[in-house]
């Protein structure tokens, strides 16, 4: 049996959920970054793709083994914070919320390109900026609402995505792959030249957008030591194969030609904007094939990339809280909205900035601003797991990365090293052909610093020091207990003591209740998040149900757990007590849940013991999954 704890966090996602989130946001990158990367690259679009794939590999298991040791939402700023100091954890991190604000921008922005297939207004200005427009401001109010992120959604997404592009890698290699044609178009150093070959290096990195969700997810993982590195090395077979597919199907269908002087493709022209739709107009398919093939990948395309803003926009707020916890940004970014408690604030304020980068229509300048941004956060990431393993050489490590050479009595991994040099080259190749960066993103850089700086100074803080918001430490854990347990589910303010009584009657005297306090947490929040008031009322209200079952003379254990999915939850603490019945008093359930709302719903439809659900006093008590006698 395993224990519980009075304050915990709920660790729920496995090896498929983890991937599903992850290839949902790297995987939706290739709608974009094909027409990107192709435009300067041209007849070395591929090989291009595999470099920066490589590079991709490399920061990859960077991060699932700095996410490993620290399972909890910043990425490169929390490896940064263990391994140097704030000033350097701020420095990443705030070159990461550029990431994020870019991946909000890039992917809003070709929703409305996709869904050009149905309404063609949409695929040029103003129609495309309006239609991103739209796309943020909807997906802003509805996360400060609460909208939340689907595991379920997010996994039947992934695979259908997936699924479709190796068919489009399949079709392609039947119908018009032509090796000879993929040589001939290359003429290095003319088409493309060594000029372009280099800031198409730099760009191509967009196309691993996402990477960053690893590391974030990684603080709800059931084991991350063995699921996140799973998840990774699943990731990235995925997107290395279709990205290495794809690219090479598209220079067949939409060749290299030479005209008027110049070197082109309409992979990088013409279908700039949806270059996926692009290849299956050229696929040779007749109609209504081709109709519905381009209906299908244009609703699959929109899809993804509105999830993918979605997903922007929750790692955006998480990387925030993470900030703001460490009091490297002030606690304006960690208010909670009064009603729906979800942090506004930074859901309106980085929306704000995605939208003002949207109303150019330029695409380059996202894709470039996005590659400065990630180089930095990735040479950070490398740099710090290198570091950390001299500085703290006997911290656990679930998962390390392979290729490790002794360097003054410490292994040190040449993934990171290789990594750290390539991300660093690449970021110098951005800073030096892009002026968009050396225009937006440095005064970016300069300007978020020097607030870090006045902020620690107005507060009284050393910036080099690490600093915490205080929380109400844990108690110790319950012993595990073996007698046959009822769990009571508990919700709002108020306890019912004749639903601990009742629950009681049902497993013996003998027996024990578990009262289960169940904290839900936004997913626009990291799990760690503050939520003090919240905190305080459960324990208020578990304290309640103890002095209630202690005069009823009823064996109790209490536990306030979080959660992105009470029913889940629920289930799984019922499993991990051995629970023999689970009794719902859905009097005191709060507003939705009084019969068989979604929480009720899910434990009925999984029951993992019996389960009793006793409605409102004006109806007989339901129960459900166990005998009528009972």
């Amino acid at each position: 049996m395993a224990r519980l704890t009075e304050h915990g966090l709920r660790r729920s996602v496995g090896v498929p959920g983890l991937f599903a989130t992850a290839y949902g946001n790297v995987g939706s990158s290739i709608y974009y970054a094909l027409g990107l990367v192709a435009f300067h690259a041209l007849g070395l679009t591929p090989l291009v793709f595999m470099f920066a794939g490589g590079l991709f590999v490399l920061t990859a298991k960077t991060y699932a083994e700095g996410a490993s040791m620290f399972p909890e939402a910043g990425g490169s700023s929390s490896f940064a914070r263990h391994a140097f100091n704030d000033v350097i954890s701020f420095f990443a991190g705030w070159a990461l919320t550029l990431d994020y604000i870019i991946t909000i921008a890039i992917s809003a922005f070709f929703v409305p390109h996709y869904l050009g297939a149905f309404f063609p207004a949409l695929t040029h200005n103003p129609g495309d900026i309006i239609g991103g427009l739209i796309t943020i401001a909807l997906l802003a109010a509805l996360n400060i609402r609460g909208l939340g992120e689907s595991a379920k959604l997010n996994l039947f997404l992934a695979v259908a995505d997936l699924c479709t592009q190796v068919l489009l890698v399949g079709l392609g290699f039947v119908l018009v792959l032509d090796p000879k044609l993929l040589v001939e178009q290359v003429h290095l150093g003319v088409a493309p030249t060594w000029t372009q070959l280099i800031f198409a290096l730099s760009v191509a990195m967009v196309a691993y957008t996402g990477i960053e969700t690893i590391s974030n997810m990684a603080e709800e993982a059931k084991d991350p030591g063995h699921d996140v590195p799973k998840a990774v090395n699943l990731v990235l077979l995925a997107v290395l194969g279709v990205y290495a597919g794809i690219s090479v199907v598209a220079l067949s269908a939409l060749p290299v030609v030479h005209h008027a002087g110049h070197y082109t493709t309409e992979l990088g022209t013409t279908y700039e904007n949806d270059p996926v739709l692009g290849i299956i107009s050229r696929l040779g398919l007749h109609e209504p094939v081709l109709a519905i093939a381009r209906d299908y990948v244009g609703v699959l395309a929109a899809t993804i990339l509105f999830i993918a803003t979605n997903a922007g926009l929750i790692g955006i707020s998480r990387l925030s809280w993470s900030l703001a916890e460490h009091r490297q940004l002030p606690s304006l970014f960690s208010r909670l909205h009064a009603s729906y408690r979800t942090p506004w604030f930074t859901i309106v304020f980085f929306s704000l900035l995605a939208g003002l980068l949207i109303i150019p229509g330029e695409t380059t300048l996202l894709g470039n601003l996005y590659s400065f941004g990630a180089m930095l956060s990735f040479t950070t990431a490398h740099v710090a797991v290198v570091a950390l393993r001299y500085k703290d050489p006997d911290r656990e490590r679930p998962y390390r990365m392979p290729w490790n050479v002794r360097i003054r009595g410490r292994p040190i991994p040449l993934t990171a090293v290789l990594g750290g040099i390539g991300t660093f080259g690449a970021w110098c190749a951005v800073v030096a052909l892009h002026t968009d960066a050396r225009a937006i993103a440095i005064p970016w850089m300069i300007v978020g610093m020097a607030g870090y700086f006045l902020y620690r100074k107005s507060q009284g803080l050393d910036p080099r020091k690490h600093y915490r918001i205080a929380r109400p430490e844990r108690p110790p854990d319950f012993a595990e207990l073996d007698y046959r347990t009822a769990l009571v589910p508990i919700f709002g303010d108020d306890v019912s003591a004749t639903a601990l009584s009742s629950a009681a009657k049902l497993i013996g005297e003998d027996g024990v209740v578990y009262a289960i306090f169940v904290l839900p947490v936004p997913s626009q929040l990291s799990l760690e998040a503050g939520l003090e008031e919240e905190e305080a009322q459960g324990r208020s209200v578990l304290e309640s149900a103890r002095i209630q079952a202690r005069r009823a003379g009823i064996e109790i254990h209490t536990s306030l757990i979080r959660t992105r999915n009470p029913g889940a939850a629920l289930v799984e603490e019922a499993e991990r007590v051995g629970a023999d019945v689970i009794y719902w008093s859905a009097i005191h359930a709060p507003a939705g849940e009084q019969r068989i709302g979604p929480t009720a719903a899910y434990l009925l439809s999984r029951r993992p013991c019996r389960v009793i659900i006793e409605t409102d006093n004006r109806q007989a008590p339901r129960r459900e999954g166990i005998p009528a006698a009972a």
